[in-house]
């Protein structure tokens, strides 16, 4: 957890932010306006327990897609935000950010997607559009404005809500088309677990048949690392605590080979053996034991959630590498991911909710008991009361 000052200096910089863009339209007489009724789940406190919420976006712009969410997944970044695990979160806040929905409305600049058609949003809903991240098009990883769908600073100071709710709006350039080879439900969760395993996979050239990867932890994130693992023709192993993913990993994911990583003898018998690993992991593992598994050159991928990476320097002096990855960069590498799952049927394992299971939902993610994403049917669930 991070401390009281930490937490004060967070909320203190999202508080002048957004003080800073009120003023910024209020001197050039551009007073924000609240836009259209929405309504949506929220969460209230740190207990993250999500009920009904109504509440207003923004009004829309020349540059935004309006659609109505019909389909949202449900990642792990919705409990640490739900719960203020980063004591950082503006209560009430809707979490969200595997949307996908039915474009309902563009504005005057948009070309690039009609009304009626299907389109998703992930992780980033704004971004300052000038720094050397975004000028290559890694819009997640801006150093100066990288702003989530929900739980930040909107463009016009107010806070932006997720796709736990029936309608989403945002700016063209982080919008994305759902290929027709994708039905709606199945695309969600690539908008985030998919997109995040993909992006490292292409930048590091984890896609040449033949090669060999790792996927430690087989959840959301990782049972995406070993489907788009095979579609690129690699070949791949699955490292877990549990003996119980095996026939899984093997069996349904399509995986080369399983090892349990608290056996000691199968784990020294990967030394030196992968050219890659992602580690998928929601909890701080030691790292040292997959620094071993790699070959020269190997590069070890941080994309889980744990609190902190623990490894030995001398475990990295043999020219091995690590680095991490979130958000997959920007809506053209999500874009891209999209396509080649439609083309290579890389479709994810997913449990379809309702949303008023939601609260029951998140509690079983927190214990691992899903196979492997929930995706909320929020079309045919969230109604008005």
């Amino acid at each position: 957890m991070h401390s009281e000052e930490t937490s004060g200096h967070r909320l203190d910089c999202i508080r002048k932010r957004r003080n800073l863009l009120k003023n910024f339209f209020r001197l050039r007489g551009m007073e924000p306006k609240e836009g259209f009724d929405c309504i949506g789940y929220a969460a209230h406190d740190e207990s993250g327990f999500l009920k009904p919420f109504k509440f207003k976006r923004r009004n829309s712009g020349p540059d935004d897609v309006v659609f109505r969410v019909t389909h949202c997944g449900i990642c792990y970044a919705e409990v640490i935000w739900t719960r203020n695990f980063l004591s950082d979160v503006q209560y009430p806040v809707v979490p969200g950010h595997e949307i996908v929905g039915v474009v309902t409305k563009v504005g005057s600049n948009v070309s690039n997607f009609k009304v009626g058609e299907r389109v998703g949003v992930g992780y980033c809903a704004m971004s300052c559009l000038h720094c050397d991240s975004c000028k290559e098009g890694m819009d997640s990883m801006c150093v100066n404005l990288a702003t989530r769908v929900f739980n930040a600073v909107d463009v016009d100071g107010t806070i932006t809500r997720g796709g736990f709710s029936n309608i989403m709006q945002a700016h063209q350039r982080f919008v994305v088309k759902i290929p027709d080879a994708l039905p709606s439900d199945v695309a969600a969760p690539l908008l985030c677990a998919g997109a995040t395993v993909y992006g490292p996979m292409k930048r590091l050239g984890m896609n040449k048949p033949g090669m060999k990867l790792g996927v430690v932890g087989l959840g959301g994130v990782g049972h995406m690392g070993v489907l788009f693992g095979k579609a690129f023709g690699l070949h791949v192993t699955v490292f877990s605590t549990s003996s119980s993913k095996k026939d899984e990993a093997l069996g349904v994911l399509g995986a080369d080979a399983f090892v349990l990583s608290k056996d000691e003898e199968a784990m020294k018998a990967q030394h030196n053996t992968l050219d890659f690993i992602i580690n998928a992991a929601s909890g701080s593992i030691p790292l040292d034991p997959y620094l071993l598994a790699l070959k020269q050159e190997g590069v070890l991928v941080l994309v889980g959630a744990g609190a902190e990476a623990k490894f030995s320097p001398h475990n990295v002096f043999m020219r091995k590498f690590i680095t991490g990855s979130a958000g997959g960069g920007g809506a053209k590498n999500v874009q891209e991911m999209l396509d080649f799952a439609a083309e290579k049927r890389v479709f994810p394992l997913i449990e379809t909710i309702n949303i008023d299971y939601v609260n029951e939902a998140m509690n079983r993610l927190v214990q691992n008991d899903v196979r492997y994403r929930f995706v909320i049917d929020i079309e045919n669930s969230l109604k008005p009361e």
